[in-house]
């Protein structure tokens, strides 16, 4: 456990669910772990006990909030907890699901979950056009879009090798998306089995992220915005090439400070804590120190795939690399729109950030 670790609480210890099986939470709330095929090897899934209203009368269930990616491996997770229905599930079935986001770990599955159940999907409206929009593969939100994109900022032909399988990443994990859905927004919050749930947006990250909190049970469902042990990816993709995600991020923080200093947090990644200021005091420590990282550099001009290096300091796949660049890039326009640093096009067509004097 290193230092920023030992600064949190972990009420449930080394506990992890089996795959499979579920671990209880809170009464009412169940916590699930699926498998990932990345570096972050995992995601969190939670199960909340709900009562909803049908066109056959009041139904009691379980709302799933997010999915994990559409594989055969979530697939047959998913498929073992629910052919075990009665020990794992008390005998209830699926009334809801809720994706946090549009990122595909969180709403892969979520058109089978629907279909399989016969339920709407619940997200905000920012999220789920995104889904759609990169799902279809529309021109500028597919993965041929990230090489021009990213050789503007740097990307060299051995960078482009490396990541030329992610064109169709997106689509290879979020095949389908639910052709409807139920929007939530910020405001208007949600009722789950009587306790309701305030629904807390954020930016930087996703376009329009639904965290889920509940005062009753004072746990908070953060998704990816706020994680025990890493800072989670803001990056600048060729969708919004003008993006400033780290000042997204940061403000999107202080919506949460309001909120109890020890409510238990249910992460995407990574295991539930408590300790909420402490972590958002790291969170912004850490990406300060990046930007200081980045000042020190830019007094001769540096591209983002310059940069990368720099903050991450360890080999990165492909997939890494993606979202290296993405997230140097959010670093250096934050400082840009700052006004710290000024922006330059070479003549060999790549954006370099100075040290504007």
């Amino acid at each position: 456990m290193n230092h920023l670790e030992q600064q949190l609480d972990y009420p449930f210890g080394a506990t992890l669910p089996e795959s499979g099986k579920t671990v209880e939470i809170a009464p009412g709330v169940l916590w699930i772990r699926m498998g990932l095929p990345f570096a972050l090897n995992h995601i969190n899934l939670w199960l909340l006990e709900d009562e909803v209203e049908t066109a056959q009368g009041r139904v009691h269930g379980w709302t799933v909030v997010d999915c994990g990616i559409a594989s055969d491996a979530t697939r047959d997770a998913w498929e073992v907890l629910f052919g075990d229905l009665h020990n794992h599930l008390r005998g209830l079935p699926v009334v809801r699901v809720i994706a946090t986001h549009c990122h595909p770990d969180h709403i892969g599955l979520a058109d089978w979950l629907c279909t399989l159940w016969n339920v709407p999907l619940w997200m905000t409206a920012g999220e789920y056009g995104f889904a759609r929009m990169m799902s279809a593969g529309l021109p500028g939100a597919d993965g041929t879009a990230m090489f021009p994109h990213f050789r503007k900022h740097g990307l060299d032909p051995a960078m482009q090798e490396q990541i030329q399988e992610r064109k169709s990443h997106y689509s290879r994990m979020v095949p389908t998306v639910p052709t409807s859905y139920r929007r939530m927004q910020e405001g208007i919050d949600l009722t789950i089995h009587q306790r309701r749930w305030q629904i807390i947006t954020g930016f930087g990250h996703s376009p329009e992220h639904a965290s889920l909190y509940c005062a009753d049970l004072n746990i908070l469902i953060s998704g990816d915005m706020l994680l025990p042990r890493i800072s989670t990816n803001v990056s600048v993709f060729a969708i919004e090439p003008e993006a400033n995600p780290v000042q997204q991020y940061l403000g999107s923080l202080k919506k949460y400070l309001p909120l109890p200093e020890d409510v238990l947090i249910l992460p995407s990644h990574g295991k539930p804590f408590k300790g909420l200021h402490t972590r958002i005091t790291q969170l912004e420590e850490h990406h300060a120190e990046r930007l200081a990282e980045v000042v020190a550099a830019c007094t001769t001009p540096q591209s983002a795939c310059d940069i990368v290096p720099l903050m991450f300091r360890r080999p990165l796949d492909a997939h890494q690399l993606t979202f290296a660049i993405g997230e140097a890039l959010a670093h250096l326009h934050k400082l840009w729109f700052d006004g710290v640093l000024q922006r330059q096009t070479g003549d060999d067509g790549i954006i370099r950030f100075v040290v504007r004097t």
